[in-house]
């Protein structure tokens, strides 16, 4: 007998109940479309990632298409590797402001939910 509980599957034998750690024939998961929080195109999160994702207890669905995973990855290990020698690196992001939505350049990493305004939208909220 096979029961369900949470997200774990047992098998019941004889009164003794034993995890069954591989169980994608039974639960059987769909094709997903995500929208990438970087570059906000759409991704497929496959049904064999979610299985992956399932059996790492992972709770939360991907953020990022593999590209920009990738780049984010390269971006945390240039920084790291900065710090480790004490050279500074300039850095140059493309952006989009969130006010006129004109693409443009700033000297950082945008925080993710937080928003980014060209240099002629930015003088405009402060004043100077």
């Amino acid at each position: 007998m096979i029961a369900l509980i949470g997200q774990a599957v047992f098998l019941v034998m004889e009164g003794q109940a034993a995890e069954k750690s591989t169980i994608s024939s039974e639960l059987e998961f769909d094709d997903l479309t995500i929208v990438c929080t970087d570059c906000e195109k759409d991704f497929v999160w496959t049904g064999g990632e979610q299985v992956f994702f399932r059996d790492k207890d992972l709770q939360n669905p991907p953020k990022r298409c593999k590209e920009c995973k990738r780049a984010k990855n390269q971006r945390i290990a240039a920084i790291a590797q900065a710090q480790i020698t004490g050279i500074k690196q300039k850095i140059e992001v493309s952006v989009k402001c969130a006010k006129c939505e004109s693409t443009t350049t700033v000297p950082f990493y945008p925080s993710q939910g937080r928003p980014v305004y060209c240099r002629s939208c930015f003088l405009e909220m402060n004043g100077s």
